[in-house]
């Protein structure tokens, strides 16, 4: 027993023993998933100005609300063209010796996934509008640096010939009711879930000084379907009351159904009550919207 009543050699066992099991544990497996993964072959590391935007991404907390992670869940579809692989993040180093911030998957989605921005939003200009929105935009160095690593967020196609992992947990599409006509429409509360709720959330409140809310907005209770789906398709700019809204109709490909289902579910939920509106009137105003925007 002279073992347990010898403080010093107490301590050192267990000091050898939890390096032991450190290294086994974690280290060992993380060397062994390093040496396993690789880039893949289209994969462009990161400029010095990306460099240096990713240690600004880093120190401004962003990773708090954005993550970087592509989830094999069809929820996830609207972030990627592809669920993420290890092969994403293999490129990936430490910042230095002392710091692993590496990967900056993040674990909130307060806002917007980031793992494919540099090509779902690669205007310059659109990223320094909302790093910098409200207010007029002096760019600093820090800034365009910040932006450079942003713009650098792309997936990676993936070798030709090989075929991607399918998104699972794929939505149903459920019935609504429109006009008293079963028109087979796209579940709304969900699609406004994944295009709208980042930053109009839940409760269609928004948020004071950055999104508009949709609960009783003369827009989405009033009669103007024009200006109503022009917004979703092709965004808008309320500044100085609000940030700016990239057109998510387009960036997301929604289809003429999936965006009367959108504008269905705000002009009936939160306390709304308001005419709903037909997939056929809604094609009718997209299909001018992408006649005028390919001239």
């Amino acid at each position: 027993m002279e073992f347990f009543d010898n403080h010093k050699k107490l301590f050192r066992t267990a000091l050898v023993l939890f390096v032991g099991l450190t290294i086994i544990v974690a280290i060992m497996p993380a060397i062994n998933n390093q040496e396993n993964n690789a880039p893949l072959p289209g994969y462009e590391p990161l400029t010095q100005e990306a460099y240096l935007g990713k240690k600004s991404f880093i120190a401004n907390g962003c990773v708090a609300c954005h993550t970087q992670q592509v989830r094999n869940v069809d929820m996830d579809n609207v972030w990627g063209s592809r669920p993420g692989i290890p092969a994403d993040y293999a490129g990936i180093s430490r910042i230095d010796f002392w710091t692993n911030t590496a990967t900056l998957m993040g674990t909130e989605r307060t806002g917007p996934d980031l793992t494919n921005i540099g090509l779902r939003q690669p205007s310059l200009a659109w990223n320094l509008l909302h790093i910098y929105q409200p207010g007029r935009i002096v760019a600093t160095q820090e800034a365009l640096q910040l932006v450079a690593y942003l713009q650098s967020l792309k997936q990676t196609p993936l070798p030709d010939g090989k075929l991607p992992m399918e998104f699972l947990y794929k939505k149903k599409e459920i019935p609504v009711i429109v006009n008293g006509n079963n028109a087979n429409l796209p579940d709304g509360k969900l699609l406004y879930t994944n295009n709208c709720m980042s930053c109009h959330q839940a409760n269609g409140e928004g948020l004071k000084g950055a999104f508009p809310s949709l609960k009783g907005s003369p827009i989405v209770l009033g009669n103007d379907l024009e200006l109503f789906v022009n917004i979703i398709m092709l965004g808008y700019d309320a500044r100085p009351e609000y940030a700016v809204m990239n057109a998510v109709g387009l960036d997301n490909n929604l289809t003429p159904e999936e965006v009367t289902a959108i504008i269905n579910h705000e002009k009936t939920s939160w306390g709304n009550n308001a005419k709903t509106v037909t997939p056929e009137e809604v094609k009718k105003i997209m299909d001018f919207i992408k006649l005028t925007s390919n001239k």
